[in-house]
């Protein structure tokens, strides 16, 4: 029976870290996975982390271009129930919250 589970995260970092996570131990196929934003607006998360920070040398100036609308949503299709307890262990590892199942 498959299923779709889904969390929310703070940053976008957090979103794309779950998604490696599942792809590189895992082996979830990347088109089972979505990353929206949790709402209409764009978002890059509730605050910033990874890009969306200060850059560095040679290019210091702060950012203050990233959208911060919301969580963002990381859906992952999944045909093998066993599968599900890794893909709540890897919400759980990038501080996923509102774990769903659809």
């Amino acid at each position: 029976m498959s299923t779709t589970l889904t969390a929310r995260f703070a940053t976008r970092r957090e979103a794309e870290m779950t998604v490696e996570r599942l792809v590189q131990q895992f082996e979830v196929p990347r088109e089972a996975i979505r990353v929206l934003a949790d709402g209409a607006a764009n978002t890059t998360g509730v605050e910033q982390a990874g890009s969306d920070e200060a850059a560095a040398a040679p290019t210091p100036e702060p950012r203050d271009d990233a959208p911060l609308a919301g969580a963002v949503r990381v859906s992952v299709a999944i045909a093998d129930a066993t599968l599900a307890d890794e893909v709540r262990a890897a919400f759980a590892e990038f501080d996923g919250t509102g774990v769903a199942a659809a």
